[in-house]
C-alpha cells in the first residue's frame, strides 16, 4: 500500500521532528533529575529504599542491627532503621492540547506553545519513568508505557492525536488516578469548569499546566492593529493598541485567578509558564506537584 503524496509528506515531518525532540526531552529531564529525588514512598514492600537513624516511636521489631553495629555508637543512638519503598507504581495521563491556538508564536521566541507542550510532556514522562511510573497518553486506544524504552512510541502517538477542540478528549480513565494536561486553556470558563467537573466525578486529581506566548502575556504591540482569529472567532482590528493593554492584562489575569480557584476546589494544581522561560523551571514545578500528591 502507498501514501498519498500528502500523508507521505507528513509522515516524513514526522520522522524528521521526533529525533530531535526525544534529545532535547531527554536532556532537560536530565537535568532536572539532578535536582530531585524520586517519588518513591515508604510503606509495604520488598525493595530497599534507605536507612534512617531511629526515633522514639519506632517499633524494636524495625532496628537493623547489622547496620546498627557499623554505627560503633550505642543505643538507641546508633540504631537504624531499614525502610522500604511502597512498590505502588501508577499510571499518569497526559493530553497536550493540538488545537490552533497552540500553533502559534510571537516574533519574541523561536518556539510554539505546542512545541514547548511535546518538549514539556515528553520530559515528564522521562522523568516519571525514571521513579518507576507509568505514562500513557490520553486517546482512544492508548496503552501505558512503563519504561523509557517507549518513549519513541509516546511521541508518536503525541504528533498524531492532534485535535482542534481544545479539551481533552472524554476517554475512560483509571479512578483516583492522575491526570497533566498542557495547553494556553483560553477557552471559555464554563468549557473549563465543566472538564474540571468531569475529572472530579471520576474522581482523578492533576496538574494543568497554562502555555502562553511572552506576547499574549504582555500584548507588546503599538498602534493600529488587526489580530487574526485562529479558532473560528472572527478578526480584532485595534485602533491603538495601548489603550486596551491593561485592560487585556486584567482579564487575562482574572481567567487565570479564576482557573486556579477551579483547579483547587477539585484538588488540581495548576501554573503558568511562558514559552520565552526554560522549559527546566516548568518541569520541575510539575513534578515537585505531583510528588506532593
Amino acid at each position: 500500500m502507498s501514501l498519498a503524496p500528502t500523508d507521505a509528506l507528513q509522515a516524513e515531518a514526522i520522522g524528521a521532528r521526533l529525533p530531535p525532540l526525544l534529545v532535547a526531552a531527554e536532556r532537560v529531564a536530565s537535568t532536572v533529575a539532578q535536582g530531585v529525588h524520586g517519588r518513591r514512598r515508604v510503606g509495604q514492600g520488598d525493595s530497599f529504599w534507605q536507612f534512617r537513624r531511629f526515633v522514639s516511636g519506632d517499633s524494636v521489631a524495625r532496628i537493623d542491627w547489622r547496620q546498627s553495629a557499623k554505627s560503633g555508637r550505642g543505643a538507641p543512638e546508633g540504631w537504624f532503621i531499614r525502610e522500604t519503598e511502597w512498590e505502588a507504581a501508577q499510571t499518569v495521563c497526559l493530553w497536550r492540547d493540538g488545537s490552533a491556538s497552540m500553533r502559534w508564536r510571537s516574533r519574541q521566541v523561536p518556539v510554539e506553545k505546542r512545541d514547548r507542550a511535546d518538549l514539556l510532556l515528553l520530559a515528564l514522562s522521562s522523568l516519571l519513568l525514571r521513579g518507576g511510573e507509568r505514562v500513557m497518553m490520553m486517546h482512544d486506544g492508548a496503552r501505558p508505557i512503563a519504561s523509557r524504552s517507549g518513549l519513541d512510541r509516546l511521541a508518536a502517538e503525541l504528533v498524531r492525536t492532534d485535535d482542534d477542540s481544545g479539551l481533552p478528549p472524554p476517554v475512560r480513565l483509571p479512578r483516583h488516578g492522575t491526570i497533566v494536561l498542557f495547553s494556553d486553556f483560553l477557552s471559555p470558563l464554563d468549557d473549563l469548569k465543566a472538564m474540571l467537573g468531569r475529572f472530579s466525578a471520576i474522581p482523578v486529581t492533576g496538574y494543568l499546566l497554562q502555555i502562553l506566548d511572552p506576547a499574549e502575556a504582555d500584548l507588546p504591540y503599538r498602534g493600529r492593529i488587526r489580530f487574526r482569529g485562529l479558532e473560528r472567532d472572527g478578526d480584532t482590528l485595534v485602533p491603538r493598541v495601548e489603550s486596551v493593554r491593561d485592560a487585556y492584562a486584567q482579564r487575562l489575569k482574572a481567567q487565570q485567578q479564576e482557573l486556579a480557584s477551579l483547579c483547587a476546589t477539585v484538588g488540581f494544581g495548576f501554573g503558568v509558564h511562558h514559552t520565552d522561560h526554560t522549559p527546566e523551571t516548568a518541569l520541575l514545578t510539575i513534578y515537585a506537584a505531583l510528588a506532593a500528591r
